[in-house]
């Protein structure tokens, strides 16, 4: 269990990584410590946070047929950006510049992990 955890968060490390050097519209400082904390902080977001917007938000989902998961990847990022530069760790700040930034960014941050999750779960 605690292995599957460790192994989340250091995949989401590497889509923090992806997403900050090679989408425009994400940025972010720090290099390998926000890569870190990056994934550290998405990793718990989805474990604790994710279930909960997925469960009240089942309806849209079923209607959308799963496009509403976008908008949920894109709030978990926005929380994640949130927590990383309310937590004002040193030389570390996550931005994304706009609602467009963040879509993009769920999308790819979903086929990301997506693949991933094939090789390494």
């Amino acid at each position: 269990m605690i292995q599957r955890v460790l192994i989340g968060m250091l995949l989401n490390a590497v889509s923090v990584y992806v997403l900050v050097e090679f989408l425009d519209g994400v940025s972010g400082t720090g290099g390998i410590k926000l890569f870190i904390i990056g994934g550290i902080i998405i990793g718990f977001l989805n474990a604790f946070v994710k279930p909960i917007m997925k469960i009240l938000s089942l309806p849209f989902v079923l209607v959308t047929a799963g496009l509403f998961l976008i908008v949920i990847n894109a709030f978990i990022l926005f929380l994640a950006q949130w927590v990383v530069n309310t937590m004002a760790f040193r030389d570390v700040t996550l931005v994304f510049d706009g609602v467009g930034a963040y879509l993009v960014a769920a999308i790819v941050f979903g086929l990301i992990n997506w693949v991933l999750n094939l090789f390494f779960k």
